[in-house]
């Protein structure tokens, strides 16, 4: 069975991925006069702005991953395997190009077409508005395979096309004629590129020959070579510098000065992977470049010798990562281990502040001297790290252990640089053992110590501040077999150490000594403590994982369900919830009380590490062959989610990778059917008949009808508002030789005191549905209408219940059985004792001389002695208990 909707968690966006191996491409925006930049990555284009290199759109994402792209002033074009398409705004496609037969490897605007040309030969020039073919042309792959395109400055409808075969062709699209055939250099073009001047074409070729040719008197111009390899890219200064760079497979730029036609300088390792994208800024200083490392990087010209320097980039993993973990308590920064060897940080809220912390390397100096190529001073890749922000400003706060390698380094988060200390246990300072290596690493909550697990089955201690080792548990080895995991709890009291023999031990952290042990029911392959509440996670080889709690040392809960190796748990900051990934490419929720899988969901790849933010609102996770970090926003704190164990016939549902930014248009119809679901439990009235249930009214509905006489008076004003009387225009005099005014009439109070009886009369909602119950005995109706009333009118209404007041004996009889009804059922207990304290309080003497509503009062008399009783021994019980827990020793 699969559940509709979505799950607990959804794809929110994807960090770290910035380029991949298809060239860049630069626009220029004439109305906000500045340069964009747009990469192809993954299913996506992002668009960063030139100035700030900041991501400014995000496409929205293709089926298949994209392969070419190109641009014109107004759309920009990308295409997978055999379809083309147009986006506009940098979001959302506008236009489908559907003919080819095979994969499309070069594409061309032009105008108001664009060409595209497969890898089986045909190229092909499309009507961009119309989406029809426009022209048709098949080439002979044996005589002439298209390997290079361009459209040459000021040749109008021409374009020239460069072969594997290294012939060149010039042909005039509209009339659709071949006007000329360059013989070429007997070597496979690989690029073209358009120069400053008219009628200059940069060729490069796949010997590393880069040729300046004037194709209109089929001239070259001057010929430079690279001993790189293949020319993958190339770009002209147009700043006043007559400079060309260009582009290799193993990541080197060069630099030709075609004034003096002579390598001016050499960028070497400007990426680690083939340049894929080259282009200078129009009339600026700048050269941007991009690779397949996942590197997007801005270089200056502005020092002496005409290199350049980075002055903006955004760098991610050039090789998947392997470990991600939340760094802090505020969820806003990841670290990441990755296969390059790289340890980074990559910010949640913005890209400016992510930061690499380096590669690791046994001497520092000696590396930089060396290079990245060169290096062997290089320490292998990180395979699992533990970081800790108290003291980070003091001391390095992240420890690390690597790959078949013994030394354990320490970095530091805020310096942005690898650690002072080389971790490692002091019988092996001199000498480096092949086959004994660190497996595991936790640091304390203080940042003062750090705890490694070896090969050997040995652990130790070792000081973060200073790097001097601080002794080990155990005699000689903590286990018999290699260390799975170490942990230490919040209060620096415990350590806990997991071998592969299948033992968890546990060892008092300052004294050394060992506390407890336990057997397990198969090999652990590692361990992960929630600090917070003392709840250890285990994952065994078996691929079950079991819950342990350190407090009683026993196992709580066991999960079974993954069908591969676990490779990564993570605790939700509360405990609640363990999330474990496998091999078997499913990330599993398990809720700790119940003990129930709550959450199931498949990836395309499985997941290698996960994180849960300390703040509880995204899931981090990294995947096998994925240069990316995804994040996976937590349903829960902003929707309606069941948290209701899944059915045992539950079949997980596959769920895309978050893109780049936040999805916008999501379907939800499937949710709203699960919502729906749980929206129709609707909690009854009362839970039980034997529980007293209070109404859930405000209180001051009916804690003040009692008081409502003291209130009015308090309330009443003292006198009533006078209105001054209006002076008249011409003030009167008496008469006489002293001038003496008129004084003002006083005005008798004429309001009738007469109260209109015919009111009286008229008999209220509540009346007449106290009269009905009399002979249906339904009571709910009056009741209803009574809690919707406020004090004031609740005290109306008691008022008229009286035959003074305009009722009958009867209704008073009604209202009493009423509250009969209230009592029997237990319900609306606050409200039962306030509405008959008010109509004792208002009608005792007519109660006390009829002896039919006396005999129903002592009725009322005896159940409320009932409940009070029940209520009173219930109250001391509790009260009993809780001075017991309060004062007790336990």
């Amino acid at each position: 069975m699969a559940r509709e909707g979505a799950g607990l968690f959804a794809p929110f966006r994807v960090l770290g991925r910035f380029s991949g191996h298809v060239p860049h491409v630069l626009r220029y925006h004439g109305r906000h006069r500045e340069f964009y930049l747009a990469t192809a990555v993954g299913r996506s284009v992002h668009t960063y702005n030139v100035k700030k290199l900041g991501i400014v759109a995000v496409s929205n994402t293709l089926p298949q991953d994209i392969a070419c792209l190109a641009a014109d002033r107004m759309l920009m074009f990308a295409s997978y395997d055999n379809i083309l398409h147009a986006f506009a705004r940098n979001k959302e496609v506008v236009h489908t190009y559907e003919g080819h037969k095979a994969k499309i490897h070069l594409l061309q605007p032009f105008g108001d077409h664009v060409i595209s040309v497969d890898v089986d030969n045909v190229l092909i020039v499309w009507n961009i508005q119309s989406e029809e073919e426009y022209l048709q042309i098949d080439f002979d792959k044996a005589t002439f395979a298209v390997s290079a395109l361009l459209h040459p400055s000021t040749y109008l409808n021409k374009i020239l096309l460069g072969s594997e075969q290294g012939t060149l062709q010039l042909w005039n699209i509209r009339s659709n004629k071949l006007l000329y055939s360059f013989p070429g250099w007997g070597l496979a073009i690989t690029t073209l590129e358009q120069a400053p001047a008219v009628d200059v074409v940069a060729v490069g070729l796949v010997s590393g020959h880069i040729i300046i040719h004037n194709i209109k008197f089929d001239e070259t111009l001057m010929k430079f070579q690279q001993d790189w390899g293949p020319i993958t890219a190339i770009s002209f200064r147009t700043d006043g510098h007559p400079v060309m760079a260009a582009g290799s497979p193993v990541g080197h730029i060069a630099l030709w000065d075609l004034e003096e036609k002579k390598l001016m300088c050499q960028m070497q390792d400007a990426h680690s992977t083939a340049i894929a994208g080259m282009t200078f800024v129009p009339g600026e200083p700048l050269l941007i470049t991009n690779s397949a490392d996942n590197a997007l990087r801005v270089w200056i010209f502005d020092g002496p010798g005409g290199t350049g320097r980075v002055l903006r980039s955004r760098v991610g993993h050039s090789a998947p990562p392997t470990k991600i973990r939340y760094h802090g308590q505020n969820g806003e920064q990841i670290l990441s281990a990755g296969q390059d060897g790289t340890l980074q940080s990559f910010s949640t809220l913005h890209e400016k502040f992510n930061k690499s912390l380096g590669h690791g390397s046994i001497n520092k100096k000696k590396s930089k001297k060396k290079g990245l190529k060169l290096d062997t001073m290089a320490l292998p890749p990180i395979t699992t790290f533990a970081s800790e922000v108290a003291h980070q400003s003091d001391w390095d706060g992240i420890v690390a252990c690597h790959q078949g390698y013994i030394t354990c380094t320490t970095w530091n988060y805020q310096k942005t640089s690898m650690g002072a200390h080389k971790l490692r246990p002091e019988e092996f300072s001199k000498h480096k053992p092949i086959d004994i290596y660190a497996t595991a690493v936790d640091i304390t909550s203080c940042g003062n110590f750090a705890v490694i697990g070896m090969s050997t089955g040995q652990v130790d201690v070792y000081n973060m501040q200073s790097g001097i080792h601080r002794g080990h548990y155990g005699k000689e080895t903590a286990h018999e077999g290699a260390i799975r995991g170490v942990a230490v709890d919040g209060l620096n009291q415990l350590v806990i150490t997991a071998g592969s023999e299948g033992l968890i031990k546990f060892w008092k952290f300052k004294m050394k000594d060992l506390v407890y042990s336990t057997e397990l029911s198969s090999s652990p392959s590692g361990i992960l403590l929630h600090r917070d509440s003392g709840i250890l996670g285990i994952a065994f080889d078996d691929f079950t994982i079991s819950v342990l709690d350190i407090e009683t040392r026993k196992i709580v809960r066991t999960f079974s369900g993954h069908h591969g190796q676990i490779n990564d748990m993570t605790f939700s900051p509360d405990g609640r919830w363990l999330i474990t990934s496998s091999m078997d490419c499913s990330i599993k929720t398990w809720d700790l009380p119940s003990g129930c899988l709550i959450d199931c969901f498949l990836v395309d790849s499985a997941a290698v590490s996960l994180s849960m933010s300390p703040t509880g609102d995204f899931l981090a996770s990294a995947h096998v062959d994925d240069l990316g970090i995804y994040l996976w926003s937590n349903r829960s704190l902003y929707s309606l989610v069941s948290l209701r164990p899944l059915p045992a016939d539950f079949e997980p549902s596959l769920v895309t990778l978050p893109s780049t930014c936040p999805l916008q248009d999501v379907d939800v119809s499937g949710d709203e059917e699960l919502c729906d679901e749980m929206i129709e439990y609707v909690s009854p009235e009362q839970l039980g008949e034997h529980l007293v249930t209070l109404s859930l009214l405000p209180e001051s509905r009916w804690k003040n009808l009692l008081n409502l006489d003291i209130i009015k008076k308090k309330n009443k004003p003292k006198e009533p508002p006078k209105i001054p009387k209006s002076a008249p225009f011409f003030i009167p005099t008496l008469p006489g030789l002293i001038p003496r005014y008129i004084p003002p009439e006083e005005e008798n109070d004429t309001q009738s005191k007469v109260v209109n009886l015919g009111v009286l009369v008229q008999k209220s909602d509540f009346y007449i549905h106290l009269e009905e119950a009399l002979s249906t005995n339904e009571y709910k109706a009056p009741l209803d209408l009574l809690k919707s009333l406020g004090p004031s009118n609740i005290e109306v209404e008691l008022q008229g219940l009286a035959p003074e007041g305009g009722g009958s004996m009867d209704v008073m009889l009604s209202f009493l059985r009423m509250i009969e009804m209230m009592l029997n059922k237990k319900y609306n207990f606050e409200l039962t004792q306030a509405y008959l304290a008010l109509f004792l309080k208002l009608h005792l003497k007519i109660l006390s001389s009829e002896p039919k509503l006396m005999e129903e009062l002592s009725k009322l008399s005896m159940q409320l002695e009932e409940n009070w009783i029940y209520l009173r021994a219930l109250f001391n019980q509790s009260l009993c208990v809780l001075t017991y827990m309060k004062s007790a020793l336990l």
